[in-house]
């Protein structure tokens, strides 16, 4: 049976006071907070990130596929799955796919990888999900959202096995956005609560429970996602799950992300799990799905996987509202097109995407992007590609009041890195502080969106100062 080898998640570093959302307005509060995307971020850079988390450790060549779920794809017609392989450095001849149109998109990623696997079609599948959904401007869903990716590595070998999953389809009114439409849209939270989450749900979490004969009592975690906390203590009561078993919901420290969300609270709930433990977990949307995770070991931990927990603890306070507008682009501005090229991009993959940069194979040099002739020894065509590392130090800066042809009050930092293990590269920082950039500082490469010339989406790569947890 397939097994869970491995599990990730990202949270944007941006969180938003919901009380400082409603002053903007003047409107009631919902308490707690909610991540925000950076203004470079999207569902595919995030998935980027929380994939990247789930294969800490993890040798790449043993990965067949990569399976993507969202509602917020940044392309209506082109694949993200094959970019995120790409952006994490996976073999080409994999599987790609992506999985859209329901909140239930990642748990039906999730078992198609999982039928992959049991079939013997796949040794391994990385199933990520991320989404940056949008709530109209003054309504509660603004509020209710939250940014952030998951990730699970469905592999034959791991510490936790997949059972029993079951399916219920269903029509419910629920939570819609149309093609044209940029924000998410609902009718009647009650009824749609009532008639369409609860019935779903708990129906297909009782048929799993009786299927596979477990109690209520022999879990030691329920995963179920809900739009709120009273929801998703309703489903519990309902098949005798107590309260106190119930995996946090994210409401109060992120808001719903969405399709994600059940890879969230699957991730932070293997975090904590012993050998021997069963896990419920429920996802709904038009429907519901349900399976039973058990555990016959441990998971080990992984060096460089920060999973929910991590992220959750690294987190930088919006200062107001119009900051999230801004991110958002919800006040109209004349947006200048920085030109971009299909040819260099296609050239240039495994530099612009895959990280990669050249050794010299005479002087042992490190360089980037990969010249033919080294501009230490002027060897020409010694050349080696490799793959650089993702993590580096400050060795000079600039800030940049110049931003894609504007002048701007806050400066953009433009860095150059020394990475670890050789090689020194220039970037645009991001998710920092400015005035905080220093000669030596320790910073970390993430994948984001550059610009969108030419009607496209150009993903790179940009520097951030690591950030420190919160205590």
């Amino acid at each position: 049976m397939a097994k869970i080898a491995s599990f990730g998640a990202y949270i944007p570093l941006f969180r938003l006071s919901r009380q400082e959302m409603a002053n903007a307005w003047g409107v009631p509060a919902v308490p707690g907070e909610r991540s925000v995307a950076n203004a470079d971020e999207d569902s595919l850079t995030m998935a980027v990130a929380a994939g990247s988390d789930c294969l800490a450790g993890i040798d790449l060549s043993t990965i067949d596929g990569v399976f993507f779920a969202t509602t917020t794809a940044p392309y209506d017609e082109k694949q993200c799955a094959g970019v995120i392989a790409a952006a994490l450095d996976l073999r080409t001849d994999i599987n790609t796919a992506d999985f859209t149109g329901s909140l239930r998109a990642a748990t039906t990623a999730l078992r198609a990888a999982a039928d992959a696997v049991d079939s013997g079609s796949a040794r391994s599948i990385l199933v990520v999900a991320a989404d940056c959904r949008l709530g109209e401007p003054e309504s509660m869903w603004e509020q209710l959202l939250g940014d952030g990716a998951g990730a699970v590595l469905i592999a034959k070998q791991g510490p936790a096995t997949l059972r029993g999953f079951n399916s219920t389809a269903g029509e419910q009114v629920g939570a819609w956005r149309r093609s044209e439409d940029r924000y998410v849209r609902s009718f009647e939270a009650k009824a749609e609560t009532r008639y369409g989450y609860l019935q779903s749900a708990v129906q297909a979490g009782k048929t799993v429970l009786d299927k596979e004969s477990v109690d209520p009592g022999d879990l030691a975690k329920a995963v179920i996602t809900a739009g709120d906390p009273r929801s998703q203590g309703a489903v519990a009561g309902s098949l005798g799950v107590d309260g106190g078993k119930l995996q946090d919901s994210l409401f109060m420290s992120v808001g719903n992300p969405g399709v994600p969300l059940v890879l969230m609270m699957l991730a932070g709930a293997l975090e904590q799990a012993k050998a021997g433990d069963k896990l419920l977990v429920i996802n709904n949307g038009d429907g519901a799905d349900a399976f039973l995770v058990e555990l016959a070991e441990d998971f080990a931990p992984a060096a460089g996987r920060k999973a929910l927990t991590g992220h959750l603890l690294q987190k930088r306070n919006l200062p107001s509202y119009t900051a999230y507008a801004s991110f958002r682009k919800l006040m109209k501005r004349e947006d200048i097109d920085p030109r971009g090229s299909a040819v260099t991009y296609w050239r240039d993959v495994n530099i612009v995407l895959r990280f990669h940069g050249g050794r010299c194979t005479n002087c042992g040099a490190v360089l980037y992007p990969i010249p033919r002739v080294c501009e230490e020894c002027a060897t020409k065509d010694q050349i080696e590609e490799i793959k650089l590392a993702k993590t580096g130090s400050v060795y000079t800066f600039t800030l940049d009041h110049l931003e894609a042809g504007k002048y701007v009050n806050v400066p953009v930092p433009r860095l150059v890195l020394d990475l670890e293990g050789g090689g020194r590269v220039f970037l645009s920082m991001t998710d920092g502080d400015p005035q905080e950039v220093e000669i030596g500082m320790s910073a970390e490469i993430v994948f984001r969106c550059l610009h969108e010339g030419s009607s496209f989406h150009n993903y790179y790569w940009k520097c951030r100062p690591v950030p420190e947890a919160i205590s």
